[in-house]
């Protein structure tokens, strides 16, 4: 790496300080949270307002927020984003520590769709394919997209009385059972899945979240049975946690929702 230019990091770090969504910052605040000479600080804000990067806010004297050329950038890099090429990077990154296939899926009606997939490298693994379907019920992906949705519109696509496809003998096929089995995902933050779309592997999902931290995918590790325990389960729900994470850090999500 070259150089860095010490203004330019500054001014950078100025910006950084409205990640947190505090709201506005006087150069005071500016100051004392950089520990950065007032003299600095002065130029270097009044270059950012220049620049439209901040703007001075007209019930505040002396404070500033972020201004329309930040929120430009982000939203040209928002626009650039692909959600299967970043879940595919975060996938390879988490399958390459456990050494198991991972998953990225969305929701389309009652069905997930795989969109990004990286195998395991045992011989004994699942057999899946990016662009697969299945009943979103039957999977821990699936459960982990239809437990972001609100009631009303979870009943709208799997109403009372819908008898649900069962894929093996652990599916769920009630909307009740379902339904409750939902509220508990909803509560951990993560799905499991034994044995309930494939008869030999079992999975844990985590949601992914975008910008606005709405839950638009979700992330899983597939286990074949021959590996699948409770310990190995345990084990698997910090990093499926901290790959969705990663995606929806890299699909702009910043923060708990």
């Amino acid at each position: 790496m070259g150089r860095l230019v010490p203004a330019v990091v500054r001014a950078f770090d100025i910006l950084e300080l409205f990640l947190d969504g505090g709201g506005a910052l006087s150069a005071p605040d500016i100051v004392r949270r950089l520990e950065l000479p007032r003299t600095t600080v002065h130029e270097l804000v009044n270059t950012l307002v220049a620049r439209a990067y901040l703007v001075p806010v007209s019930d505040q004297p002396g404070h500033y927020r972020l201004g329309v050329r930040a929120y430009q950038l982000g939203s040209r890099y928002a626009e650039q984003l692909d959600l299967a090429a970043e879940g595919q990077q975060v996938a390879r990154s988490v399958a390459e520590t456990c050494d198991e296939t991972v998953h990225v899926a969305i929701l389309e009606d009652t069905d997930v769709i795989y969109v990004a997939k990286v195998d395991s490298t045992h011989a004994v693994r699942m057999v899946s394919a990016a662009g697969r379907r299945l009943p979103a019920h039957c999977t821990a992906v699936g459960k982990m997209l239809l437990a972001s949705l609100p009631d009303e519109e979870l009943t709208e696509r799997i109403p009372d009385g819908t008898k649900l496809v069962a894929m093996t003998p652990n599916s769920l096929t009630d909307p009740a059972t379902l339904r409750s089995a939902l509220a508990g995902i909803r509560e951990r933050g993560l799905a499991v899945e034994e044995s309930e779309s494939n008869p030999d592997v079992s999975c844990v999902a985590a949601p992914v979240r975008d910008r606005s931290g709405r839950v638009v995918a979700a992330l899983s590790i597939a286990v074949p049975m021959i590996r699948w325990s409770e310990e190995r389960r345990t084990g698997l729900e910090p990093l499926v946690e901290r790959g969705a994470a990663r995606l929806s850090e890299r699909l702009g999500h910043r923060g708990v929702s």
